[in-house]
């Protein structure tokens, strides 16, 4: 069964009368503004439905308290909606709302968000492939969402990592960070790391979903052979677990770590990652290492499928060369981080 976390609103009513036939026998719907208590270890559906302005007070209170605690949701595991009246907001809500439910212990099933924009054209897509229409497109995809919650399973232990990065190590304090987390996994453990550093990583070529499809059955794509399809590729279909190593310059995504994202959709036409657990380590020069963290969990956990264990992002700051090592403490995040890792 199924706990449904709806914040309540003029536009409420509606979304829960969407829901209620579609929830399991025994599942509850719950106004945060009631409790967050005892929400440890349920599977949890963050409803919420936005106004003509992209908000919602009682969601935004909900956010406040998820943001103060670290612990209030663990071991449990999520899934979101978010509906809106405009065209606006309705992802970055949701982005917002997984990133501060993970800090606060809730882990993520791959694809967690089924979002419906006022005009319904954020699914013309989905319903031209099932040769529907929106309305229908709209509600298949919340009854599979909540089917796939509903029976989701932990998968089996990691045994292989890919770490993934574009940094150079002579100078970088985010390949120093993850040297630490690295040297926190067990011994048994396997790690692949891939440097996406040499200049031969174009950026996906936006092509059409059946030639993408295409590529991606011939284990390729668009451009061939190349670092993604000779290394990266067979990486991904190998690993338990992807850790993004991020260093934040401009408050993105690096433009290497940006087109292997972009260019991972060939495979993903093929095959989904709802088993392989997702990670970051993001190292700031400034600030900002949130911003990162939520692109991950836009790009690779909503789009892409893959598992957002809980806590899944260490965020640290540091700016000198070298001045990672030297933070107060930073031995024992890694460590913890390495743990988080291990039991993901």
């Amino acid at each position: 069964m199924l706990t449904v976390l709806l914040p309540e609103n003029d536009r409420s009513p509606a979304l829960r009368d969407l829901l209620v036939p579609l929830l399991p026998p025994g599942s509850d719907i719950r106004d945060p503004d009631d409790g967050l208590e005892d929400l440890a270890g349920r599977r949890l559906l963050f409803a919420v439905a936005l106004d003509e302005g992209g908000c919602n007070m009682a969601y935004y209170r909900m956010l406040s308290r998820l943001r103060r605690s670290t612990d209030l949701l663990s071991d449990s595991i999520g899934a979101c909606i978010v509906t809106g009246v405009g065209e606006f907001y309705t992802k970055d809500v949701a982005r917002d709302m997984v990133f501060a439910a993970n800090q606060a212990g809730c882990g993520f099933i791959g694809r967690p968000l089924v979002e419906a924009t006022g005009s319904l054209r954020n699914f013309r897509t989905q319903a031209q492939i099932g040769g529907t229409d929106e309305v229908t497109a709209f509600h298949a995809a919340l009854a599979e969402l909540i089917a796939r919650l509903d029976a989701w399973e932990k998968p089996a232990p990691i045994r292989n990592v890919l770490a993934l990065h574009a940094s150079q190590r002579a100078t970088s304090n985010t390949l120093a960070l993850w040297e630490l987390v690295k040297a926190g996994l067990p011994a048994d453990m396997e790690v692949q790391e891939i440097c996406l550093r040499n200049g031969t990583m174009a950026d996906c070529n936006g092509c059409s979903y059946t030639a993408c499809l295409h590529f991606g059955e011939q284990g390729s794509c668009f451009y061939g052979s190349g670092p993604m399809v000779q290394e990266v590729y067979p990486a991904v279909r190998r690993c338990d677990a992807l850790v993004m190593l991020c260093a934040n310059y401009n408050d993105a995504l690096s433009a290497n770590l940006t087109a292997c994202v972009n260019r991972l959709t060939a495979l993903f036409r093929q095959q989904r990652f709802y088993d392989k657990r997702l990670f970051g380590l993001v190292v700031s020069g400034y600030s900002g290492g949130d911003l990162l963290a939520r692109q991950l969990i836009s790009a690779l956990n909503m789009n892409k499928s893959f598992f957002l264990p809980p806590h899944f992002c260490l965020l640290e700051t540091a700016n000198e060369r070298g001045s990672l090592v030297r933070l107060p403490g930073i031995e024992r995040r890694a460590a913890d981080f390495a743990r988080q890792i291990e039991k993901a």
